[in-house]
């Protein structure tokens, strides 16, 4: 049983040019019931995050700044969306998406939140277009709820995770795990358990062959009760921010790879979407759309 998250209803407007690709969540939305990859009352709308569980993660002083649209301007800027109502509605709709898919995930085996995977967002921070870090706040809350002891974060979003990394650096109880292209953003890279970095132009096999190297080990170090999976579409060969040379194919098999093998031990996988940037909006989506349609194949129930 398949269980989705979107919160597309709460897309904000972005001012002429911008290059965050807003469209895509709706986009990817209307093309999972288009498909009927799950029914509808399998496609639910998350509900607006408590203050409390985004605590367990942000500062006080962050939170308020966001809540209220008072961080200073260069602040502001450097998330890459400008503050309104929507955009507070929209960041804490998009955690809860990742806190209600990761219960889903425990109990049905594989969940995914149709937005998330913010992993640039730190405790009194964010960037990268990251507001509050949604899988940092989901894990917090599952472990303070008993709920899981160990958790692996499989980041594979073409850019590091850095945040995420800031969020759990020192707590061997979460296990960080990036695979990302080493010239590109963020500039400043933050340690992980495990980095794998990429130069541009890597293509599928070298990907896969990396990809395949490294993460039986980090299941077996890590031991976790849970993944998080970051199914980032940005090391698509169309994407403008990518700079590798992963295929549909490429990335679909990545898909199989991560989720069958986590299933395959029995470790429960929720799914976020991160990164996306794609010169044409649809390939992006058409990523995307591959992850979901993986997960049913591994679905349970």
């Amino acid at each position: 049983m398949l269980n989705l998250w979107s919160s597309a209803q709460y897309a904000i407007e972005l001012p002429d040019g911008h290059r965050f690709p807003m469209a895509k969540y709706a986009l990817l939305r209307e093309s999972v019931l288009r498909e009927q990859l799950v029914s509808p009352d399998r496609l639910h709308d998350p509900q607006r995050v408590d203050v409390n569980d985004l605590l367990r993660v942000h500062t006080p002083e962050y939170v308020s700044h966001i809540v209220h649209g008072t961080l200073p301007p260069a602040e502001q800027r450097r998330i890459g969306l400008p503050w309104s109502e929507a955009f507070v509605e929209r960041a804490f709709r998009v955690v809860q998406g990742t806190i209600e898919a990761s219960d889903a995930a425990l109990e049905h085996g594989v969940a995914m939140n149709l937005a998330g995977g913010t992993h640039h967002a730190f405790p009194d921070r964010g960037e990268g277009f990251c507001t509050f870090n949604d899988v940092a706040v989901a894990i917090r809350r599952l472990q303070a709820l008993g709920k899981v002891r160990r958790v692996a974060v499989v980041d594979l979003d073409v850019h590091q995770g850095n945040g995420t990394h800031g969020c759990f650096t020192g707590d061997d109880s979460v296990y960080t795990f990036s695979m990302h292209g080493a010239k590109n953003f963020p500039f400043h890279k933050v340690p992980g358990t495990r980095d794998v970095e990429l130069d541009d132009g890597t293509g599928d096999e070298t990907y896969l062959a990396l990809l395949q190297e490294h993460l039986p080990d980090v299941l077996r170090a890590a031991r976790p009760d849970l993944v998080v999976y970051l199914s980032g579409a940005d090391p698509h060969e169309g994407d403008r921010l990518g700079r590798l040379k992963l295929t549909f194919d490429g990335l679909m098999a990545r898909d199989r790879y991560v989720i069958g093998t986590c299933r395959d031990v029995g470790i429960p996988v929720c799914a976020t979407m991160s990164g996306g940037y794609g010169h044409d909006v649809h390939n992006t989506v058409a990523v995307h759309l591959n992850t979901v349609r993986v997960l049913r194949a591994f679905a349970r129930g």
